[in-house]
């Protein structure tokens, strides 16, 4: 329980529908001065407050450690090579139904509940997920996560929409029913991370050459960490549209292309992972997304040797980002996906 109010919600339906709940809470960082920096302790403060209203036990498990080393050092890393990370499928794959996941059940519980909007369903005795029906479908999140972890979770959400979500909230007088939704990643909430860079890993960026496709320097750029893929603003006047199509730390190079420069036809993708099934040995055709927003587009996955996943779109993607994830879905079956390379 973060909180919020989706993971408020998720609980009390829970316990509407006859299961012995307890909200957990995953103290990430530490606090800082009395106000307990970043507000983490006040959404801790929270999920306590809504677990009393639910009449539920509360429990914190501090992971303090586990999430300095598996997403803040990670997200670093990969910005510092020049990559453009999302730390919350890696937080989702090694806390929440990593970590947390291995204490609820040594706890003697048999799920771990989150308020994500995805659709799970038992079928021929295997648990998988399906995109939500809602619109708001956050099953792009979760594809990391392997069999037995879907096995042992649960998505109460799956056929609510936010307003809903709030009126349920107000209707049981949960504390937290109008509380705003965070936009930031949780450890860069005022959104800088060149700032956040520098203060918790001493990582600087400094200026640095424009390139064109040829490798000619075309003007000067703040520093790597101010760019991501598919970026067209914030790069100066050139006479014409540019938008970013490369970054090379070991250069400290960014590379701009012309319009229609943004978009790729296919991608490399490691760590790769599936759900239905444990491998690919064999070429199948899926709809692939390369954002979260982005709609799943007509794709065929070819399986490499060193298994990586060769991704091939029928037509070209935009903004294909190195760092970020690509989804593989078959209709709403949520199929796997991997890391971009």
């Amino acid at each position: 329980m973060s909180g919020g109010v989706d993971s408020s919600v998720a609980a009390m339906l829970l316990k509407k529908q006859g299961y012995d709940v307890t909200g957990m809470t995953m103290r990430l960082r530490k606090a800082q001065g009395a106000d307990g920096s970043h507000g983490a302790e006040e959404d801790i403060n929270d999920a306590r407050r809504v677990c009393e209203t639910l009449g539920i036990e509360h429990i914190v498990l501090d992971l303090t450690e586990e999430f300095a080393r598996r997403v803040m050092d990670n997200f670093a890393e990969e910005y510092k090579s020049g990559r453009t990370p999302n730390p919350c499928i890696v937080c989702n794959k090694y806390l929440k139904f990593g970590a947390a996941l291995e204490k609820a059940l040594e706890l003697g519980y048999d799920y771990v509940a989150t308020g994500h909007y995805v659709l799970r369903r038992e079928e021929n005795g295997k648990a998988l997920l399906y995109r939500s029906p809602t619109g708001k479908d956050q099953s792009y999140m979760l594809w990391s996560l392997t069999p037995f972890q879907v096995e042992h979770s649960l998505f109460p959400l799956a056929d609510l929409d936010k307003p809903a979500i709030r009126q349920l909230a107000e209707e049981a007088g949960l504390p937290v029913a109008q509380k705003p939704d965070s936009q930031d990643i949780c450890f860069v909430e005022d959104g800088d991370y060149v700032g956040f860079l520098a203060r918790y890993a001493g990582i600087t960026d400094a200026p640095g050459d424009f390139l064109d496709a040829d490798g000619t320097v075309i003007g000067r750029h703040n520093g790597i960490f101010h760019y991501t893929i598919g970026q067209r603003k914030g790069l100066g006047a050139f006479g014409a549209p540019r938008y970013v199509t490369g970054i090379d730390a070991a250069r400290n190079a960014v590379t701009l292309g012309p319009e229609g420069s943004q978009y790729r036809q296919e991608l490399v993708a490691e760590d790769v992972n599936f759900i239905p099934f444990d491998s690919l040995h064999e070429p199948m055709r899926v709809q692939a997304a390369v954002r979260y927003r982005a709609r799943p587009a007509e794709a065929t996955l070819f399986p490499l040797e060193d298994g990586c996943v060769h991704v091939v779109f029928d037509t070209p993607q935009r903004s294909v980002t190195p760092g970020q994830s690509v989804v593989f879905y078959s209709g709403d079956l949520l199929v796997g996906g991997g890391m971009i390379r």
